[in-house]
């Protein structure tokens, strides 16, 4: 490294984590902030998360700021060009640094599940390939969001008294109930008219897989149908780039706090071409891999 300093940033849509990188590649500052996904907290509000995480962790002289972000790459790329004493900025989507962990730069995929979802795969040219990640609105299979809302339908079609009742549905009241919330109508509007949903429906999933680690049958197929889409994407994703090459010999990486939950690892590996790792690596020590061996 040069005698400068380097900046790394990991920015979703739940927190958006820095670390500041010394000529040796340590780690000088690591700085939290709130989400900054344009996508879910807007624009106005994601540069000014940015700005002001920035300045927390701005030393100088800076040779390399590097942005691995959610949301709209157009709008990052855009705000990297005005950051002026960064050095030279660049931005990239957040999947880079999980790929990263499950693959060291070489041929490969990930799959992630967090908040939301993705895969992420490096074709044998080195060009990589981003494959689902369309939000929480749309679904995001193998995300906490998905298993968020698996739950709360359910919960809410046994509040309605329908179904039979089952500890999903006990959950969802538990929920209601910490919120000073106890009839369906009103759960439902809490959902609906939430500032951040993502977030607190994404809430419920550490709830639902512990269910599911007990042996509950109606969180295990939850958790079941919410991850199989995910791995369907990724084995499509995997033929299509690497038909020359048998999928049990392909680097391929879990990561994510859903992703690499020892229930949704139980549930992939006897039904996946991959030989799966597990990552336990936070996202952001993928960044300081890319950060470290970056060219001034």
């Amino acid at each position: 490294m040069d005698g400068s300093f380097r900046i790394g940033v990991d920015g979703g849509g739940t927190k958006t984590e820095l670390i500041l990188l010394d000529n040796k590649g340590d780690i000088v500052t690591h700085h939290v902030a709130p989400g900054c996904n344009p996508n879910v907290v807007g624009q106005e509000q994601a540069r000014a998360v940015m700005l002001e995480a920035l300045g927390q962790i701005h030393r100088e002289p800076i040779s390399i700021t590097q942005l691995y972000m959610a949301g709209s790459p157009d709008f990052w790329r855009d705000f990297a060009s005005t950051l002026l004493d960064f050095g030279r900025v660049s931005a990239h989507k957040d999947s880079l640094p999980v790929l990263e962990l499950a693959t060291a730069g070489q041929p490969g995929l990930v799959l992630h599940g967090g908040t939301g979802s993705f895969v992420a795969a490096r074709d044998p040219a080195g060009e990589v390939h981003y494959a689902g990640g369309l939000g929480w609105r749309f679904g995001d299979p193998g995300s906490g969001y998905d298993l968020g809302r698996r739950a709360i339908s359910r919960g809410l079609a046994e509040l309605q008294g329908w179904v039979k009742p089952t500890r999903i549905g006990q959950l969802v009241r538990d929920h209601g109930e910490s919120i000073s919330i106890f009839d369906t109508p009103s759960l439902t509007r809490y959902f609906y008219q939430n500032s951040a949903p993502n977030k607190v429906i994404a809430s419920l999933a550490p709830a639902v897989l512990h269910l599911a680690a007990e042996g509950d049958e109606m969180a295990m197929a939850m958790v079941r149908e919410s991850a199989r889409p995910l791995l369907e994407l990724a084995t499509e994703v995997a033929a299509r780039l690497f038909p020359e090459t048998p999928l049990d010999a392909l680097p391929a990486g879990l990561t994510g706090p859903v992703m690499t939950h020892q229930v949704v690892v139980d549930m992939l590996v006897p039904r996946t071409p991959f030989p799966l790792a597990v990552i336990q690596d936070s996202p952001i020590a993928g960044v300081r891999k890319l950060l470290a061996r970056a060219t001034p």
